[in-house]
Formats: structure tokens, C-alpha cells, sequence
């Protein structure tokens, strides 16, 4: 069974260290950052790299949602406008929507990646962080639930699995959660009523990230990650049945040890822990710490990756010039 963790690595190729302990330890997955990235050959080569140190077809995951957050940048990839400020300068914007998705999975997977981190269906609030805040599709339900859709709907297309994110919801968070935790202090009445709507309307996506957020009226002590309270409500209340991966388990809104912190996201329900630095004392404690996946984690894993296709056929030029008309 591989192990319940998805890892990061240090640099632009893999060290022969690094291939040694990945092919002990087989991960289940892998995920980039901006540190990993020079040209799209040597993405090639390194994605390459990490499906052979595990012997299989491994997924790759990145974080390439356009603005901000975008690991891979021009002048050999395209740049996408944030989130938000699509959404509100688009003719079409669920076209547009699906439009740039369908190619940042032709992006992806023309270098071996295939997993991306989106879409997102938190909500913006008048509190939301500005961390956050542009990386959003909107504030009223309907809208963010159909954008999600149009974007996972994009990058399937384009061969590439996405990661519906942050479960349960968390745009009332005020704080950055790399830096310290996020307290949203809302009733229960009213978080079933806005924040969990969209992801029980997205439950059925086959993947999904944990917010690192405090919900003092579902468990006051620990972030939703940490929580069996909490991930009891995603699995049972708001139905979502796919494989559940933490966010960045290192992020300084958990407390604890990093052993503890991988241990505990076991044990209150998550499938995976995310460690992203590469750091090879740290991954040495991620993977002793979380283990290998169960075999209930193992099978929505199993069914996640036989999503996984070739790309349906594109004119990706075409694609290009409607996006780029859409955005006037």
C-alpha cells in the first residue's frame, strides 16, 4: 500500500537521496512549487523522475490556479488573471471559466502534471483575507457552485484532476493560515446555511482539500484538519465521499509537532497528508508518522485516479484567442 502522504522535493531534479527514500517510502503522490520549476523540459524530465522512483503513475499535483497563485510563469507558460477579477471582467464568465482551465490542464499535463488544485468554493466575505480574497469566484452561492463546476469540468477535459478546496468552506477566515490560524466564529445555523452549501452541491468531485480554519461552533479546539468533528460533518452532512487530503500540513495555523499534527489528520478521517517543503528530515517524520493509506483511503484513491484520461482534442490556439476575447 503506498504511504498516506504526498510529498514535496527540494530542487529542479532529484537527488539520488531523494530517489532512494521515494522509492522506500512510495508516497502516494507528489506536489510542485515554484522551486521546482525552470523550462518545460526540465519539468519534463523531473516529473518523469518521480514516477520512476515509485515504479507507477504516480499523481502530480500543483498549485496553478493563475494570479497569485501560479507556480508555473512566463516567459514559458501563459499568465492568468486572478480569479475574481476574471469572473467579473469576462462577456461569458463561465465560459471563461472553463476556457482557462481547459488550458491550464493543456499546460499541465504537456509536462507530465496531473492533478491541480482547484477549483476553489469558498465564498467571499466582507472578512475574507486578501490572501484570499482575489483567488475566489464570488460571493453568492450559485455562482461560486457553477464556477467550480466549469473550472473541474476544464481541467478533466484537459486530462487533469482537480482538487475541490478548502472543505468545508473558508472565506469568513481573516487571517492567512500559513501564518497563523483562521477562528470563524459563525453559528452552525448559519455555516450550513452559506459556507458548507457549495461543497454539498461539488461533494461528488473525487478529491478534496481540508481547511486549516477553526469552526468554534462545530469544534472550538482543533482547525478542521485536525478535527474528527469536523471531517465527520464533510463526509456525513455535506456528503462529500472522495479522497480528502490535507492542506500543507506544515502551515503554521496547526499547532502541535509535525509528527502530531500528521497523526492526528489520520485519525480524525483525512485519506492524506500534503508536506510540501521537501525537506528530508521532515519527510522522514511525515511518512512514519501517517503511515500507509487504509484500504478505504486506498480505494477512493483507486477511483480518483481512473478519472485520469488523455486530453479530449483541442484547438488550443483557438481556445486562446476566444479567452483572450472573452476578457475584451
Amino acid at each position: 500500500m503506498p504511504a498516506a502522504a504526498i510529498l514535496g522535493v527540494e530542487g529542479t531534479r532529484l537527488t539520488g537521496a531523494e530517489r532512494g527514500f521515494l522509492a522506500e517510502t512510495q508516497p502516494w503522490g507528489f506536489i510542485l512549487f515554484a522551486r521546482n520549476v525552470e523550462t518545460p523540459e526540465q519539468l519534463t524530465a523531473l516529473t518523469g523522475e518521480l514516477r520512476e522512483s515509485v515504479g507507477r503513475d504516480a499523481p502530480i499535483l500543483i498549485d496553478q490556479e493563475g494570479g497569485r497563485v501560479q507556480r508555473m510563469r512566463a516567459p514559458h507558460w501563459p499568465e492568468y488573471l486572478p480569479a475574481l477579477d476574471q469572473m467579473a471582467r469576462a462577456a461569458d464568465p463561465l465560459r471563461a471559466q472553463w476556457l482557462r482551465h481547459r488550458l491550464i490542464a493543456h499546460d499541465l499535463h504537456s509536462v507530465g502534471i496531473d492533478t491541480d488544485c482547484a477549483p476553489l468554493a469558498d465564498l467571499v466575505e466582507p472578512e475574507t483575507h486578501p490572501i484570499l480574497r482575489n483567488r475566489l469566484y464570488g460571493g453568492d452561492i450559485p455562482t461560486v457552485v457553477a464556477a467550480a463546476q466549469a473550472a473541474a469540468e476544464g481541467l478533466l477535459a484537459g486530462g487533469v484532476l482537480p482538487v475541490l478546496k478548502h472543505i468545508p468552506g473558508y472565506g469568513r477566515a481573516n487571517v492567512d493560515s500559513h501564518l497563523e490560524p483562521a477562528r470563524v466564529t459563525a453559528s452552525a445555523e448559519a455555516l450550513r446555511a452559506r459556507d458548507f452549501a457549495p461543497f454539498r452541491e461539488l461533494r461528488g468531485m473525487a478529491i478534496g482539500m481540508t481547511a486549516h480554519a477553526i469552526y468554534d461552533a462545530i469544534d472550538a479546539g482543533r482547525p478542521a484538519t485536525l478535527s474528527p468533528d469536523v471531517i465527520a460533518l464533510i463526509r456525513e452532512e455535506i456528503g462529500f465521499t472522495g479522497l480528502l487530503m490535507t492542506d500543507d500540513i506544515s502551515m503554521e495555523a496547526l499547532s502541535g509537532s509535525l509528527p502530531e499534527r500528521c497523526a492526528n489528520a489520520i485519525a480524525a478521517g483525512c485519506d492524506l497528508v500534503l508536506h510540501s517543503n521537501g525537506r528530508m528530515t521532515e519527510m522522514e517524520e511525515v511518512i512514519a508518522a501517517a503511515g500507509a493509506m487504509g484500504p478505504e483511503a486506498e480505494a477512493r484513491g483507486e477511483a480518483a485516479l481512473a478519472q485520469r484520461h488523455a486530453p479530449e482534442p483541442a484547438d488550443i490556439s483557438g481556445l486562446r484567442a476566444e479567452l483572450a476575447d472573452l476578457l475584451g
